[in-house]
C-alpha cells in the first residue's frame, strides 16, 4: 500500500511526532470523515508500505525525524508547496524566502529526486496577477530548478463559499504558455495536477503525485496498482491510504479545501495529543474499530527487461 501524509491536512508540519510514533506503534486509526466512531485501524511496517507521499507547505518539523524513518526501512517523497501569495492568503505559511531554504536543504539531505515542487494553486486577484505570478515563478525556479526533478501546478477549484472565482480557459492557457516558458528556461520539467484543460502544447504534461513510476526509481521496484478511483477522473494517482483528518490544519490558507471551519481546524488542533492513535483527540470508547485489509503491491516477477546485461556463452 501507499501511505499519503496527507491531502487533508499537513502531517509533516504539525503533527510530525504523532506520525512518528504511529511508525513506531506499527499502526494508525483513522476516523471516518463524516462518524467519529467509525475508526479503521490500519496496520503499518516497511513490508506493508510501499511508498510514503508527505504532502506540506512546511517540512521542517518532520525533518529531524527522517533519519529514523530511513533507519526503519520505509521509503518516501515529498510533495512540498511553495507559493507566491502574502499572509493575506496564506497566514500560516512559512513566506516564500524561508520555504525555499527549507526545500533546498531537504533536497541536499534527501536527494533531488525525493523532493518534488508544487507551485500550486494558482488563482488571479486584483493583487496576484499574471505578471506577478510569472515574476516570481521565475525567480524560484532560478533557485529551486537543480534541487528538484519537477515542479507541479494547479489552477484553483472553487469550492462552496470561497473567496477566488474559477479561471477561464483563455486565462488558464495565458498563464500556462508564461510558465511554461519560464520552465523551460531552466530545463524544469512541469507537470500539471488533475486539470482538465490539455496544457501540453505548452511543455506542461499531466502528472500523477503519487506516482507509480517515480516510486519505482526511488524504491527499486515495481507495483501493481490501479488509478485511484477515488480522485477526479483527470487526477493520474494510483490509489493509496490517506491517514490525515480533515478541518485539522489551522495554517489558514484561504483556498484551502479540506478546511470548512477554521475556528474547527484550531480546536481540533488544540485537542492533539502526540501520544493518541488517533489525530484529533483521543478514543473515547464508543468507537467500532475495524482492521483494514492491507498488502503491498510490490510486484516481485521479473521480465527480461528488468534483467542486469550479462554475457551469455553456448
Amino acid at each position: 500500500m501507499i501511505i499519503s501524509a496527507s491531502r487533508r491536512t499537513d502531517i509533516p508540519a504539525r503533527y510530525p511526532e504523532w506520525f512518528v510514533n504511529r511508525l513506531r506503534e506499527g499502526e494508525v486509526l483513522v476516523q471516518n470523515p463524516y462518524n467519529r466512531k467509525k475508526i479503521q485501524r490500519i496496520a503499518l511496517s516497511p513490508e506493508t508500505v510501499d511508498c510514503i507521499v508527505f504532502w506540506s507547505k512546511n517540512p521542517e518539523p518532520v525533518r529531524p525525524f527522517l533519519p529514523e524513518i530511513d533507519a526503519m526501512g520505509y521509503r518516501y517523497y515529498f510533495q512540498m508547496t511553495i507559493t507566491d501569495y502574502g499572509a493575506d492568503v496564506e497566514p500560516g505559511v512559512p513566506d516564500t524566502t524561508d520555504a525555499m531554504a527549507t526545500f533546498l536543504l531537504m533536497s541536499e539531505q534527501l536527494g533531488k529526486e525525493r523532493m518534488d515542487w508544487r507551485f500550486d494553486p494558482i488563482l488571479l486577484s486584483g493583487r496576484y496577477t499574471r505578471d506577478y505570478h510569472l515574476e516570481k515563478f521565475e525567480m524560484m525556479c532560478e533557485w529551486l530548478h537543480d534541487a528538484t526533478t519537477r515542479c507541479i501546478i494547479s489552477f484553483v477549484d472553487p469550492y462552496r463559499g470561497s473567496p477566488f472565482r474559477e479561471l477561464e480557459p483563455e486565462e488558464i492557457e495565458d498563464l500556462a504558455a508564461g510558465l511554461g516558458k519560464i520552465a523551460g528556461k531552466y530545463h524544469l520539467p512541469l507537470y500539471s495536477c488533475a486539470e482538465k484543460v490539455d496544457l501540453t502544447r505548452f511543455g506542461i504534461r499531466p502528472g500523477a503525485c503519487i506516482d507509480k513510476e517515480k516510486i519505482r526509481q526511488l524504491a527499486a521496484y515495481k507495483l501493481d496498482v490501479k488509478k485511484d478511483p477515488g480522485q477526479r477522473k483527470e487526477c493520474g494517482c494510483v490509489e493509496s491510504i490517506d491517514i490525515g483528518v480533515y478541518d485539522t490544519c489551522p495554517a489558514g490558507c484561504q483556498y484551502c479545501y479540506a478546511v470548512h471551519s477554521p475556528e474547527s481546524a484550531r480546536n481540533k488542533y488544540d485537542q492533539h495529543d502526540p501520544l493518541s492513535p488517533v489525530l484529533t483527540g483521543c478514543l473515547k470508547g464508543d468507537e467500532t474499530i475495524s482492521d483494514k485489509e492491507v498488502h503491498s503491491f510490490r510486484d516481485d516477477q521479473l521480465s527480461l527487461f528488468d534483467l542486469p546485461e550479462m554475457e551469455i556463452g553456448f
